[in-house]
């Protein structure tokens, strides 16, 4: 009979929502910071090691005392030296404070003292994924609600211009637990939303913190993918909903190319590309009249176009009809 952690080992092996990037941080460590009264065991934790097969992942529980908890994820720091740290809810208030590496804040807690107080966080709490010490619960007093207070008041510290470089913050458009985006942005730039709650699912994770996650390896590794450009009306149909396809080929082009959409009016193109596409798009609209001018591999368009810079992939034509045939195309060039 499988234990317990053979059979979820199991279910995540067989979702079919989750994909493995083998090269994807390849060699490197991802260290995860967990939300309020969660542990190193949770989904989101099987999720990282399922997608970055290749990559370390450290994943502690986080102890309940703020002051242990940031001494402890600084002594893990120093001791594993990440090159990623990734953090949701109050683990993104910590990653935050957790200075001098890269980090995706998701959902962070900000005010972890007043979020606690909102949402009633106070008294007996059970934790909600198993804990190496075996601990089931823990209690929630005044006092305790104080230290996180302090402990939040600690965000932004030692913020300069390299610090704004090394993090981004993603924040949920439906995450009715915490709000702090505006906060956040206000100190970093590289703030935006995500379709999701507060607590990630398979599908909000592939699609968010991903693409995120990718940025940074090819940062760090100084890797430049084959640029695409897709013209916005190519990926709407008569309605200006998603022509068939598209989306899907957005998914899989980002895997391996630098992805970046192009219009005319900002004003249509940006709102959309935020409803439909998300954070793929994000700094990723470029603005103009002349795609002819525009410097990359291909470029996806179903209007009439001159000669270009790029290879032309005419949607709507003979040869690309649908979005699946740009898909299957693709798919042959093997990324190149």
């Amino acid at each position: 009979m499988l234990s317990f952690f053979s059979n979820f080992a199991l279910m995540i092996t067989e979702n079919p929502y989750v994909k493995q990037f083998p090269d994807l941080m390849a060699g490197k460590v991802v260290l995860y910071c967990h939300g309020f009264a969660s542990s190193g065991l949770s989904g989101t934790v099987a999720r990282l090691r399922e997608v970055m097969p290749q990559a370390k992942v450290v994943a502690p529980d986080i102890p309940v005392h703020p002051a242990e908890a940031i001494e402890m994820l600084q002594d893990i720091c120093q001791q594993e030296h990440p090159d990623l740290i990734i953090g949701t809810s109050m683990g993104g208030m910590y990653a935050e404070q957790l200075y001098g590496y890269h980090r995706i804040c998701v959902n962070p807690a900000m005010e972890m003292g007043e979020t606690m107080k909102a949402h009633g966080m106070t008294g007996t709490q059970q934790f909600q994924n198993p804990r190496q010490d075996g601990v089931q619960e823990f209690y929630v007093d005044k006092a305790l609600v104080k230290e996180y207070k302090e402990q939040s008041e600690q965000r932004f510290s030692k913020v300069n211009a390299e610090e704004q470089r090394l993090v981004y913050g993603l924040f949920g458009d439906e995450d009715t637990t915490v709000d702090t985006y505006d906060m956040f942005h206000e100190v970093y730039p590289q703030a935006f939303h995500f379709h999701g709650e507060h607590r990630m699912n398979d599908k909000s994770f592939m699609q968010s913190v991903v693409p995120v996650i990718r940025w940074i390896d090819d940062y760090q590794e100084k890797h430049e993918r084959p640029i695409i450009y897709i013209g916005i009306e190519s990926l709407m149909n008569r309605e200006q909903q998603p022509a068939s396809s598209a989306q899907k080929a957005i998914r899989q082009f980002i895997e391996h190319y630098q992805v970046y959409f192009v219009a005319e009016d900002e004003t249509i193109a940006k709102p959309w590309l935020e409803e439909y596409i998300g954070v793929p798009a994000w700094r990723h609209l470029v603005v103009t009249w002349r795609r002819d001018l525009l410097y990359g591999d291909y470029l996806i368009s179903s209007q009439k176009e001159g000669d270009t810079m790029a290879t032309l992939i005419e949607y709507g034509s003979d040869t690309f009809k649908t979005w699946e045939d740009i898909i299957e195309y693709f798919s042959r060039l093997g990324g190149q």
